[in-house]
This record gives structure tokens, sequence and C-alpha cells, in this order.
């Protein structure tokens, strides 16, 4: 399945670690508006000595002159940003700060002639130097308290990232030995027996290992299908007609991605808890399909005695669970089902299709395909 970068959205080198939100986006301008007329209700109220009748006439011109104020800032913070990423974080801030009072005090300037152009010199006060000063100690006090916000909510989130990057490297080391174990007892259990499959079976092992430990994050969802086909053959040679796989998939578009090591031990735990206990032939059946807003992926396998080892499939639902839910928050669901003689492992996590550069369908596959 081939992977397209989206073209659409350019981000500046450093823009992610950079304090300062990008307000030519929609969301931080607007939570920025709404602050600033939070900000001039809040004068207006400070400089009333009662609230009936409220004064809404100055609370409009207070609004005009702050949002004005907001918003030219804004712009200017907008343009500048790519020279700001550059700058370090002491000096972005401070050209920052000394651009929004710098704003404050053209306004603060301009307020007079304004008022003679729109002849409301008779309705409102002129500005004098005190006033003048007054709006650049409130500016600055303002645009301090929201550098500082902004300094601390992007120290958080840097710090979310390094735990989340952390957790998740703890999480994939978890796996890796545990289906090293395994793989390798399946090539000894081979050597005497059968020196040739042996061989085969660590050529297509260090080919999935090859392709596993390179896999950081997310892949896209054939290099998974892949790991997912080596597994099964290294299983098959041990189990041979006693192991059956069918795949199913729906419309999946070009470029979805999982997270590395997904599909892969929970196809092994439905192989090594419901396959390898029962002397029958047992299929494991795996349906994929992704409806535009999520993928969803179903699993099953038969259900056999409970073996000595069976603590091993809970822990590694729980390490996959976790891993998902780091990836895409709660949204992600892992869970599990089992009746008399079928054991049902359902997984879905969204993916928003914007985020996605999907051109055309994949190739059609086979809806039932036996391996």
């Amino acid at each position: 399945m081939r992977h397209k970068k989206n073209n659409n959205s350019v981000t500046e080198p450093g823009a992610e670690d950079f304090f300062l939100p990008d307000f030519c986006a929609t969301q931080p301008l607007l939570m920025l508006v709404m602050a600033a007329e939070l900000l001039a209700i809040l004068l207006v109220l400070a400089d009333v000595d009662r609230l009936m009748p409220f004064p809404w006439d100055r609370l409009a011109l207070t609004s005009f002159l702050v949002q004005w104020i907001t918003l030219s800032s804004a712009a200017l913070l907008c343009k500048l940003r790519p020279r700001l990423i550059r700058l370090p974080r002491e000096s972005a801030a401070g050209v920052a700060f000394a651009l929004v009072l710098a704003v404050v005090l053209l306004f603060s300037l301009l307020a007079n002639p304004a008022m003679q152009l729109a002849h409301l010199e008779m309705l409102l006060p002129r500005v004098g130097p005190q006033d003048v000063v007054r709006n650049l100690l409130i500016g600055a006090i303002v645009a301090g308290l929201i550098l500082r916000y902004f300094y601390l909510q992007e120290q958080l989130r840097s710090k979310q990232r390094t735990e989340l990057t952390a957790r998740l490297q703890a999480l994939q080391s978890r796996i890796r030995p545990h289906f090293l174990f395994n793989s390798m007892n399946i090539i000894a259990s081979l050597i005497h027996v059968d020196p040739d499959k042996a061989e085969t079976a660590v050529e297509d092992l260090s080919e999935l290992f090859r392709a596993s430990l390179k896999a950081e994050g997310e892949v896209t969802l054939d290099e998974e299908l892949m790991l997912c086909q080596h597994y099964i053959n290294i299983e098959k040679l041990r189990l041979g007609d006693r192991l059956q796989v069918e795949w199913k998939f729906g419309s999946l578009p070009q470029g979805l991605r999982i997270p590395a090591l997904t599909l892969q031990p929970l196809m092994e735990n439905a192989i090594y808890h419901g396959v390898e206990p029962r002397f029958e032939p047992s299929e494991v059946r795996v349906a994929i399909d992704y409806d535009g807003k999520e993928l969803r992926v179903v699993i099953t396998n038969p259900v056999a005695p409970p073996l000595p080892h069976s603590r091993g499939n809970r822990m590694a639902v729980d390490n996959i669970r976790q891993r998902l839910q780091a990836h895409y928050g709660e949204a992600a669901k892992l869970t599990t089902h089992a009746d008399e003689s079928i054991h049902t492992t359902y997984l879905s996590y969204p993916l928003q299709i914007g985020k996605l550069q999907v051109d055309a369908p994949i190739e059609e596959k086979e809806a039932r395909s036996q391996t």
C-alpha cells in the first residue's frame, strides 16, 4: 500500500516546538479574540461606579480598541512567525512583547484623531498622556501573562511528547522479546526435524525482524499485513494444515496507517491460544474495513481449553490497547469477547480522511483468500 505525503500544509522547521501558536490558524485566533473581549469587559467593569444602567456605549468603544490591538498584533505575529521561530526563545518572546506594546502605543496615539474623524470628541474624553501610559501598563501586564501562558503550555506539550515517546518505546520493547522468544522456539523445534524448513524459517524471521525493528511509531497497513504474513509463514511450518487463515478486506484507501506491531501480536495470540492447543484444523479469520472515519479490525479464532501461559494473552492485549490510546486517545478501542466456541477481538481507532492523501482505492483483494 503506497503512502503519500500531504502537501497541502507546510510546516516551518521547529514550528512544533515554538511556544507561540500560529495566529494564522482559526482556532488560536478565535481564542485570542475571545480573551480580548473578556479583557474589554473587565476594563469597563473596573471603571464604572454602578452596573445599572450598564454603559454599553463604553463597552462597544473599548471592545473596538482592544480588538483592533489584538487583531493587529496577531496579524504581525502571524507574518513574523517564520522569523521568530529561528530566534532563541528569549529573543522571540522579547520581540513579541515589544511588538504588542508598539501596537498599543500606536492605537493609543491614534485614538484622538480617530475620534475627531468620527465626530465622537464630544461624547468621549480625550486620551491624555496618562491614559497612554495606563494603556501601555495594561498592555504590558496582559501581554506578559499571555506570553507566559503560551510558554508554559509549550513546556507542558513538550513534556507530554517526551513522556509519550518514552512510553511507546517501553511498550514496544516489551513486545519484541516476547515475539523473538516464541519465534526461536519454532525454529528450534524444526532444526532436527527438517533443517531446510528451519533455514527457510530463519530467512522469514530475518525479513520479519528487519521490518519490525526499523518500524517506529506508525507504519502503513500494508507493511503491518506483510509482517503478519511473515509470522504466519513461520507458524505454518510448525502447525501445517492445522492452521488456516482467512482474510477479508473492505474498501481500504491508500495510505492507511497503524501503530507498528499491532496486528501481528493479535495474530500471534489467536494462533497461540486458539489453534496450537487443538489437534484438528482451525481457522483464524481477519476482517479489516474503513468507513472514512475509523479503521476497524475483527479477528476471530476458535476457543481452546485454557493453557498455563494464558496470562500472556492479556498482557499483549493490554499492551496494544495502551499503545493505541497513546496514539489516538480514548477513541481507540480494543476489546475481546468469547463464547463457547469463538473468541473475537475487536480493534478500532479514528482516522480522519482529511488527514490522509487518498487518491484511489487499493487494488481489489480477494474477499476470501486462504493462507
